[in-house]
Protein backbone atom coordinates (compact mmCIF):
# COMPACT_ATOMS: atom_id res chain seq x y z
CA UNK A 1 0.00 0.00 0.00
CA UNK A 2 1.47 3.14 -1.31
CA UNK A 3 0.90 6.06 1.18
CA UNK A 4 0.79 9.64 0.27
CA UNK A 5 0.64 12.58 2.89
CA UNK A 6 -0.84 15.72 1.90
CA UNK A 7 -0.95 18.77 2.83
CA UNK A 8 -3.35 22.06 1.68
CA UNK A 9 -2.29 24.29 0.51
CA UNK A 10 1.54 23.67 0.12
CA UNK A 11 1.34 19.87 -0.76
CA UNK A 12 -1.35 18.50 -2.89
CA UNK A 13 0.16 16.14 -5.53
CA UNK A 14 0.98 12.82 -6.10
CA UNK A 15 3.36 10.88 -8.93
CA UNK A 16 1.91 8.93 -11.70
CA UNK A 17 -0.41 8.48 -13.92
CA UNK A 18 -3.08 6.05 -11.58
CA UNK A 19 -6.95 6.74 -11.31
CA UNK A 20 -8.52 6.10 -7.76
CA UNK A 21 -11.47 4.71 -6.41
CA UNK A 22 -11.48 6.44 -3.17
CA UNK A 23 -13.30 5.85 0.60
CA UNK A 24 -13.93 8.88 2.23
CA UNK A 25 -13.92 9.40 5.62
CA UNK A 26 -11.90 9.94 8.98
CA UNK A 27 -12.20 6.31 9.70
CA UNK A 28 -11.77 6.19 13.54
CA UNK A 29 -11.28 2.72 14.49
CA UNK A 30 -12.37 1.25 11.40
CA UNK A 31 -15.17 -0.05 12.13
CA UNK A 32 -17.96 -2.26 10.40
CA UNK A 33 -19.55 0.96 9.40
CA UNK A 34 -16.38 2.02 7.79
CA UNK A 35 -15.58 -1.52 6.58
CA UNK A 36 -18.82 -1.51 4.60
CA UNK A 37 -17.50 2.05 3.09
CA UNK A 38 -13.82 0.43 2.00
CA UNK A 39 -14.92 -2.64 0.83
CA UNK A 40 -17.33 -0.77 -1.14
CA UNK A 41 -14.88 1.40 -2.57
CA UNK A 42 -13.04 -1.32 -3.18
CA UNK A 43 -15.05 -3.13 -5.24
CA UNK A 44 -16.05 -0.17 -7.64
CA UNK A 45 -12.17 -0.25 -8.04
CA UNK A 46 -12.46 -4.16 -9.61
CA UNK A 47 -15.79 -3.14 -11.55
CA UNK A 48 -13.81 0.02 -13.08
CA UNK A 49 -10.23 -1.26 -13.13
CA UNK A 50 -8.36 1.02 -11.11
CA UNK A 51 -6.83 1.38 -7.85
CA UNK A 52 -8.24 1.25 -4.79
CA UNK A 53 -8.08 4.12 -2.32
CA UNK A 54 -8.88 5.36 1.46
CA UNK A 55 -8.95 8.78 2.22
CA UNK A 56 -8.03 9.98 6.16
CA UNK A 57 -7.54 13.03 7.86
CA UNK A 58 -4.62 13.69 10.44
CA UNK A 59 -4.94 15.22 13.35
CA UNK A 60 -8.41 14.91 14.54
CA UNK A 61 -10.62 18.49 14.12
CA UNK A 62 -10.90 18.37 17.73
CA UNK A 63 -7.38 19.14 17.69
CA UNK A 64 -7.33 21.80 15.74
CA UNK A 65 -10.67 23.71 15.76
CA UNK A 66 -12.48 25.01 18.64
CA UNK A 67 -10.09 25.71 22.51
CA UNK A 68 -7.71 22.76 21.90
CA UNK A 69 -9.67 21.39 25.51
CA UNK A 70 -12.10 18.65 24.23
CA UNK A 71 -9.69 16.86 22.05
CA UNK A 72 -11.05 13.35 21.08
CA UNK A 73 -8.63 10.14 21.22
CA UNK A 74 -7.74 8.18 18.45
CA UNK A 75 -9.63 4.52 18.99
CA UNK A 76 -6.86 3.66 15.76
CA UNK A 77 -3.39 5.30 15.58
CA UNK A 78 -2.23 6.07 12.63
CA UNK A 79 -0.09 2.95 12.09
CA UNK A 80 -2.61 0.36 13.45
CA UNK A 81 -5.09 2.23 10.73
CA UNK A 82 -2.31 1.57 8.33
CA UNK A 83 -1.76 -1.86 9.23
CA UNK A 84 -5.92 -3.34 9.13
CA UNK A 85 -5.91 -0.81 5.68
CA UNK A 86 -3.18 -3.53 4.21
CA UNK A 87 -5.25 -6.17 5.29
CA UNK A 88 -8.16 -4.69 3.52
CA UNK A 89 -5.68 -4.94 0.33
CA UNK A 90 -6.30 -1.16 -0.16
CA UNK A 91 -3.86 0.34 -2.78
CA UNK A 92 -3.20 3.82 -1.45
CA UNK A 93 -4.04 5.99 1.12
CA UNK A 94 -4.13 9.48 1.36
CA UNK A 95 -3.35 11.01 4.58
CA UNK A 96 -4.65 15.10 4.48
CA UNK A 97 -3.38 16.95 7.22
CA UNK A 98 -6.19 18.64 8.86
CA UNK A 99 -5.31 22.31 9.35
CA UNK A 100 -7.54 25.86 9.72
CA UNK A 101 -6.72 26.35 5.85
CA UNK A 102 -8.29 22.82 5.07
CA UNK A 103 -11.07 23.41 7.01
CA UNK A 104 -11.93 26.56 5.50
CA UNK A 105 -12.44 25.12 1.84
CA UNK A 106 -15.51 25.52 0.75
CA UNK A 107 -17.39 22.04 -0.64
CA UNK A 108 -16.52 23.49 -4.21
CA UNK A 109 -12.96 23.86 -3.48
CA UNK A 110 -12.12 20.87 -1.79
CA UNK A 111 -13.87 18.49 -4.56
CA UNK A 112 -11.53 20.40 -6.92
CA UNK A 113 -8.31 20.25 -5.09
CA UNK A 114 -8.48 16.83 -3.12
CA UNK A 115 -10.94 14.86 -5.74
CA UNK A 116 -10.59 15.71 -9.34
CA UNK A 117 -6.21 16.71 -9.31
CA UNK A 118 -5.99 13.51 -7.78
CA UNK A 119 -7.09 11.68 -10.27
CA UNK A 120 -10.10 10.53 -8.71
CA UNK A 121 -13.22 8.55 -10.73
CA UNK A 122 -15.31 7.08 -7.81
CA UNK A 123 -15.84 8.15 -4.33
CA UNK A 124 -17.32 6.57 -1.78
CA UNK A 125 -18.55 7.74 1.45
CA UNK A 126 -21.31 7.45 4.50
CA UNK A 127 -24.83 8.70 4.07
CA UNK A 128 -24.17 11.45 7.09
CA UNK A 129 -20.15 12.21 5.41
CA UNK A 130 -19.61 16.13 5.07
CA UNK A 131 -17.03 18.19 4.12
CA UNK A 132 -15.90 21.88 3.29
CA UNK A 133 -16.02 24.52 5.65
CA UNK A 134 -18.13 23.50 8.73
CA UNK A 135 -19.00 20.66 7.36
CA UNK A 136 -21.62 21.79 4.80
CA UNK A 137 -21.12 19.78 1.99
CA UNK A 138 -23.35 16.54 1.80
CA UNK A 139 -22.84 13.30 -0.75
CA UNK A 140 -25.83 15.09 -2.69
CA UNK A 141 -23.67 17.86 -3.21
CA UNK A 142 -20.60 15.86 -3.87
CA UNK A 143 -22.59 14.40 -6.73
CA UNK A 144 -23.49 17.95 -7.91
CA UNK A 145 -20.10 19.04 -8.09
CA UNK A 146 -18.46 15.97 -10.48
CA UNK A 147 -19.21 17.74 -13.39
CA UNK A 148 -19.10 13.98 -14.59
CA UNK A 149 -15.68 13.44 -14.18
CA UNK A 150 -16.43 11.02 -11.36
CA UNK A 151 -19.01 8.55 -9.90
CA UNK A 152 -20.21 8.78 -6.12
CA UNK A 153 -21.86 5.84 -3.59
CA UNK A 154 -23.48 6.40 -0.74
CA UNK A 155 -23.42 3.83 2.11
CA UNK A 156 -26.45 3.51 4.57
CA UNK A 157 -26.59 3.15 7.48
CA UNK A 158 -24.69 0.39 8.92
CA UNK A 159 -26.99 -0.94 12.43
CA UNK A 160 -26.09 -2.73 14.79
CA UNK A 161 -28.57 -4.18 18.02
CA UNK A 162 -30.93 -1.50 16.23
CA UNK A 163 -28.45 1.55 16.35
CA UNK A 164 -26.17 2.81 14.14
CA UNK A 165 -22.69 1.89 13.98
CA UNK A 166 -20.25 4.75 15.07
CA UNK A 167 -16.47 5.51 16.43
CA UNK A 168 -18.63 7.55 19.06
CA UNK A 169 -20.50 4.30 20.24
CA UNK A 170 -17.42 2.50 20.32
CA UNK A 171 -15.99 5.37 22.52
CA UNK A 172 -18.77 5.32 24.86
CA UNK A 173 -18.24 1.84 25.45
CA UNK A 174 -14.78 1.72 26.31
CA UNK A 175 -15.25 4.63 28.47
CA UNK A 176 -18.14 2.24 30.59
CA UNK A 177 -15.12 -0.66 30.05
CA UNK A 178 -17.49 -2.50 27.82
CA UNK A 179 -14.83 -4.46 25.13
CA UNK A 180 -17.14 -7.59 24.55
CA UNK A 181 -19.44 -4.75 22.59
CA UNK A 182 -16.99 -2.68 21.55
CA UNK A 183 -15.08 -5.59 19.77
CA UNK A 184 -18.78 -6.42 18.40
CA UNK A 185 -18.88 -3.31 16.48
CA UNK A 186 -15.38 -3.13 15.96
CA UNK A 187 -15.50 -6.52 13.91
CA UNK A 188 -12.43 -7.29 15.94
CA UNK A 189 -11.13 -6.93 19.36
CA UNK A 190 -10.24 -3.64 20.74
CA UNK A 191 -6.71 -3.15 20.08
CA UNK A 192 -3.81 -0.87 22.30
CA UNK A 193 -0.62 -0.57 20.60
CA UNK A 194 2.63 0.50 22.47
CA UNK A 195 5.95 0.38 23.86
CA UNK A 196 6.86 -1.53 27.21
CA UNK A 197 8.98 1.32 29.22
CA UNK A 198 9.93 0.66 32.74
CA UNK A 199 7.91 1.06 36.00
CA UNK A 200 7.86 1.14 39.71
CA UNK A 201 7.97 -2.73 39.71
CA UNK A 202 5.82 -3.34 42.27
CA UNK A 203 4.08 -6.41 40.38
CA UNK A 204 7.02 -7.94 40.66
CA UNK A 205 7.58 -7.39 44.36
CA UNK A 206 3.90 -9.08 44.61
CA UNK A 207 4.79 -11.92 43.03
CA UNK A 208 3.43 -11.04 39.55
CA UNK A 209 5.57 -9.28 37.22
CA UNK A 210 4.00 -6.65 34.44
CA UNK A 211 4.76 -5.37 31.51
CA UNK A 212 4.19 -1.58 31.43
CA UNK A 213 2.73 -0.23 28.49
CA UNK A 214 2.97 2.91 27.29
CA UNK A 215 0.50 3.31 24.49
CA UNK A 216 0.32 5.31 21.22
CA UNK A 217 0.23 9.18 21.38
CA UNK A 218 -3.63 10.35 21.69
CA UNK A 219 -4.79 6.63 21.92
CA UNK A 220 -7.81 5.92 24.50
CA UNK A 221 -7.84 3.24 26.74
CA UNK A 222 -11.19 1.29 28.22
CA UNK A 223 -12.14 2.28 32.05
CA UNK A 224 -10.06 1.61 35.04
CA UNK A 225 -10.09 -1.86 35.88
CA UNK A 226 -9.07 -5.48 35.41
CA UNK A 227 -9.46 -7.53 31.71
CA UNK A 228 -8.48 -10.58 29.90
CA UNK A 229 -5.99 -9.73 27.55
CA UNK A 230 -4.36 -11.19 24.55
CA UNK A 231 -0.59 -10.05 24.32
CA UNK A 232 1.53 -9.39 21.14
CA UNK A 233 5.03 -8.64 20.57
CA UNK A 234 7.79 -10.42 17.84
CA UNK A 235 4.60 -11.79 16.18
CA UNK A 236 3.66 -14.27 18.98
CA UNK A 237 0.71 -14.08 21.04
CA UNK A 238 0.49 -14.71 24.90
CA UNK A 239 -2.56 -14.91 27.05
CA UNK A 240 -2.67 -11.81 29.90
CA UNK A 241 -4.43 -10.14 32.75
CA UNK A 242 -4.36 -6.33 32.18
CA UNK A 243 -4.66 -3.51 35.02
CA UNK A 244 -5.51 -0.25 33.60
CA UNK A 245 -6.06 2.59 36.06
CA UNK A 246 -4.12 4.50 38.63
CA UNK A 247 -3.04 1.39 41.20
CA UNK A 248 -4.69 3.18 44.49
CA UNK A 249 -3.89 0.83 46.68
CA UNK A 250 0.25 1.77 46.62
CA UNK A 251 -0.63 5.29 46.51
CA UNK A 252 1.51 6.94 44.59
CA UNK A 253 1.03 10.36 43.88
CA UNK A 254 3.23 10.04 40.89
CA UNK A 255 0.62 8.63 38.95
CA UNK A 256 -2.02 10.87 37.89
CA UNK A 257 -2.99 9.37 34.45
CA UNK A 258 -4.01 5.45 34.02
CA UNK A 259 -1.30 3.00 33.78
CA UNK A 260 -1.24 -0.39 31.39
CA UNK A 261 -0.37 -3.11 33.10
CA UNK A 262 0.01 -6.52 31.41
CA UNK A 263 0.52 -9.87 33.51
CA UNK A 264 1.83 -12.03 30.84
CA UNK A 265 0.99 -15.50 31.42
CA UNK A 266 3.41 -18.21 31.15
CA UNK A 267 6.06 -16.08 30.26
CA UNK A 268 10.04 -14.91 31.63
CA UNK A 269 12.00 -12.57 29.81
CA UNK A 270 12.94 -8.92 29.08
CA UNK A 271 10.19 -7.19 26.98
CA UNK A 272 11.68 -3.60 27.67
CA UNK A 273 11.47 -1.31 24.57
CA UNK A 274 9.84 -3.67 23.00
CA UNK A 275 6.68 -2.53 20.42
CA UNK A 276 3.64 -4.41 21.81
CA UNK A 277 -0.08 -4.75 21.18
CA UNK A 278 -2.78 -5.09 23.90
CA UNK A 279 -6.13 -7.17 22.66
CA UNK A 280 -8.78 -6.26 24.84
CA UNK A 281 -10.53 -9.43 25.54
CA UNK A 282 -12.98 -9.54 28.33
CA UNK A 283 -13.91 -7.00 31.37
CA UNK A 284 -12.78 -8.71 34.82
CA UNK A 285 -13.61 -5.92 37.69
CA UNK A 286 -13.69 -2.12 38.15
CA UNK A 287 -9.74 -1.13 39.91
CA UNK A 288 -10.10 -0.97 43.62
CA UNK A 289 -8.23 -0.17 46.83
CA UNK A 290 -7.26 -2.83 48.94
CA UNK A 291 -6.92 -2.70 52.90
CA UNK A 292 -3.49 -4.76 52.64
CA UNK A 293 -1.01 -6.38 49.65
CA UNK A 294 -1.91 -9.31 50.88
CA UNK A 295 -5.56 -9.14 50.18
CA UNK A 296 -4.30 -7.38 46.18
CA UNK A 297 -2.04 -10.34 45.45
CA UNK A 298 -4.95 -12.65 46.93
CA UNK A 299 -7.58 -10.46 44.70
CA UNK A 300 -4.71 -11.03 41.31
CA UNK A 301 -4.28 -14.17 41.90
CA UNK A 302 -8.13 -14.78 41.35
CA UNK A 303 -7.90 -12.29 38.47
CA UNK A 304 -5.26 -14.65 36.69
CA UNK A 305 -7.11 -17.79 37.34
CA UNK A 306 -10.57 -16.08 35.96
CA UNK A 307 -8.43 -14.77 33.01
CA UNK A 308 -7.54 -18.10 32.15
CA UNK A 309 -10.51 -19.86 32.34
CA UNK A 310 -12.58 -16.49 29.84
CA UNK A 311 -8.89 -16.98 27.14
CA UNK A 312 -9.11 -20.72 27.13
CA UNK A 313 -12.95 -20.29 25.78
CA UNK A 314 -11.51 -18.10 23.09
CA UNK A 315 -9.03 -19.71 21.40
Amino acid sequence: MEIYKLQYPTNVSIAGNNQYSLALGFFDGLHKGHFEVIQQAKKKAEELNIQSAVMTFDPHPSHVLGDGKNKVGYITPFEEKCRLLRLMGIDALFVVTFNPQLAALTPAEFVEIFIKRLNVKHVTAGFDYTFGTKGSGTMEEMENLSDGLFGTTVVGKVIDDAQKVSSTRIRQLLANGNVEEAASLLGRNFRTIGTVVHGAKNGRKLGFPTANVQPADSSILPANGVYAVRFSFDDVTHDGVCNVGIKPTFNDPNVKEAMVEVHVLNFEGDLYGKEVAVDWIAHIREEKKFESFDALIAQIGRDKQLAESILAKTH
